[in-house]
């Protein structure tokens, strides 16, 4: 009981919580404001190891003070396990698939195209110097992407390179974060259905759609 006093004492000299008028103690203004601000310090907190070696990307401040969105996510290892993920998160689509990406996984091109084909819009920013896998003009070809995007299905940009790639639809999304070398990792994710985490992916989308040029083929590397 003593130590319990001593604490409440301490939390009503910080303005953390104060005596209401039948004399119980309530979190004053100030304290709700700061109990809002701490579960995005506790999710650092708790993936402090994985932001030793890895960074943000250069993200904007506004997003960075949102990382209380990523709190409820599930963090995904490894590249086969995130590549399902992203064709479950495709097939699971109903209204629309949005994403940034630095790299293009041919195996799922086909997945996308189904759901476009049965009217889900698909919106999506490349990064200029991505690497294209070999094929993929074929197979865009024999799928009729050209058609998609002259039918508004499918609408793209383009911008100089990612750091933090993101796909999410209206049920699910992901986040993936880079190494220090700037390069988005692809050995592990954040995955979230929270419609917080979902809000931080299309706030980010916007961002850079906003920012993104007109989508040129002709800058994308394409493997020998």
């Amino acid at each position: 009981m003593q130590e319990a006093h001593r604490n409440m004492t301490r939390l009503i000299d910080s303005g953390l919580v104060a005596k209401d008028k039948e004399g119980e103690l309530v979190l004053t203004a100030y304290g709700r404001t700061v109990v809002m601000i701490i579960p995005g310090y506790d999710f650092l907190y708790h993936n402090r190891d994985f932001f030793l070696d890895h960074g943000l990307g250069g993200l904007p401040p506004k997003f960075i003070q949102r990382m209380a969105s990523f709190q409820n996510c599930e963090i995904v290892h490894g590249v086969m396990a995130i590549l399902q993920r992203w064709k479950n998160l495709y097939s699971e689509s109903e209204k629309f698939i949005k994403e940034i990406m630095a790299q293009v996984p041919l195996d799922l091109i086909e997945t996308v195209s189904s759901r476009v084909e049965s009217g889900v819009k698909f919106s999506y920013i490349f990064a200029s110097n991505a690497v294209v896998p070999k094929g993929r003009t074929q197979l865009l070809q024999k799928i009729g992407w050209r058609n998609f995007i002259s039918k508004g299905l499918v609408e793209r940009r383009m911008v100089p390179e990612v750091a933090v790639m993101t796909i999410f639809n209206e049920k699910h999304g992901c986040v993936l974060f880079p190494n220090m070398k700037g390069e988005p990792d692809l050995n592990t994710m954040f995955y979230g259905e929270d419609r917080e985490f979902r809000e931080w992916c299309a706030d980010l989308f916007n961002y850079q759609w906003e920012k993104a040029g007109q989508f040129d083929e002709n800058k994308l590397k394409h493997e020998v």
